[in-house]
């Protein structure tokens, strides 16, 4: 009988454990490309292409490391995994690969090709209602209960964490060729910390910087007042749906306070102007979640300092919103 994976509660995520996971993901996936990209203030960043993975968005990694750590009974019993979109598909497409029944449980008010996407990949969609602030934690936690089920956690799970960090691995290599060394600065996209967390541990000598919707910051303000901070009652619309987690997890809390990390926030129009400013240069789409990093950039938030790096961490965008974005003045 194969020996069940550890509980998510007596395992911490390392910087060994992103280098097996970056071992793993090599033998799946090609380096997504990282591509040189002038500031209007003449600088050069350079850009981690995560929006162009199988599914993409670079949630694909967690994905796989996780569901591959699975013991076999556990496979046998299945997942179920919370999320707006990118998630959900990085665990649908490997747990497709991977012969595992996927359950996931998805906003009502996600993206409709989100909502697709994942439903393509063969996993079953639970919709809890967001707006009407049903809790989606505890839906989970009742279909893992009922099944058996593991939870596959968008950022709060170790072996997640350690997956998305792999994109840093990916980067450091890249840039070394590329820019002349790796990073010194690495601006990412921030929902509840999961990649942010990641890229903290495969990245330990750059600065990493966390980008946030206005108005769902909790994560900066978390990393300030040292203690985690929810999103405040009335957090306003965004069309980050990526970005919109309810807190951070101690086990991410626990990273990046141990860097020191701080960050920013950004808002709708600036979002908007960095998905413009990627179609126009580069000729990529990249929904709001994951253009959020560029955007503080583009507004002066962030500096491009030595070698700054940004993730573009997703590309999954309906595509009237995408049109009605690049074609506005």
């Amino acid at each position: 009988m194969t020996n069940p994976s550890p509980s998510v509660d007596s395992r911490k995520p390392t910087r060994d454990g992103v280098m097996r996971a970056a071992e793993k993901i090599a033998v799946l996936l090609p380096q997504t490309p990282l591509l040189p990209l002038e500031l209007p203030s003449g600088e050069t960043v350079w850009c981690k292409v995560e929006s162009l993975q199988p599914v993409g968005a670079f949630k694909i990694r967690g994905a796989w490391h996780r569901l591959t750590d699975l013991s076999t009974e556990e496979r046998a019993r299945g997942v179920v995994a919370v999320s707006s979109g990118n998630h959900a598909q990085g665990v649908a497409w490997a747990a497709r690969r991977l012969g595992i029944a996927a359950t996931i449980v998805m906003p009502i008010d996600a993206p409709a090709v989100k909502l697709d996407a994942t439903r393509a990949l063969g996993a079953e969609v639970v919709l809890y209602d967001r707006p009407g602030g049903e809790d989606r934690d505890a839906l989970a936690a009742q279909l893992t209960a009922e099944s058996g089920a593991t939870l596959v956690h968008a950022y709060g799970d170790p072996w997640v964490i350690e997956g998305q960090g792999t994109s840093g691995v990916e980067l450091a290599e890249q840039m070394e060729r590329l820019a002349g060394g790796p990073p010194t600065r690495v601006v990412t996209p921030c929902g509840g910390g999961g990649l942010t967390s990641g890229l903290a541990l495969a990245l330990p000598d750059a600065e990493i910087v966390p980008v946030e919707p206005e108005g769902w910051d909790d994560v900066a303000r978390s990393l300030v007042s040292g203690m985690i901070e929810r999103v405040r009652p009335g957090a306003p619309a965004t069309a980050c749906d990526a970005l919109q987690t309810p807190a951070t997890f101690p086990i991410n809390f626990a990273v990046m306070t141990s860097r020191r990390l701080r960050g920013v926030s950004v808002s709708e129009s600036e979002v908007r102007a960095a998905q413009r400013y990627a179609f126009s240069k580069l000729r990529l789409v990249v929904e709001p979640g994951g253009a959020a990093a560029l955007a503080a950039l583009l507004a002066g938030k962030v500096t491009a300092d030595g070698r700054t790096a940004v993730i573009l961490s997703g590309g999954n965008v309906d595509p009237a919103s995408f049109a009605a974005v690049i074609s506005a003045d």
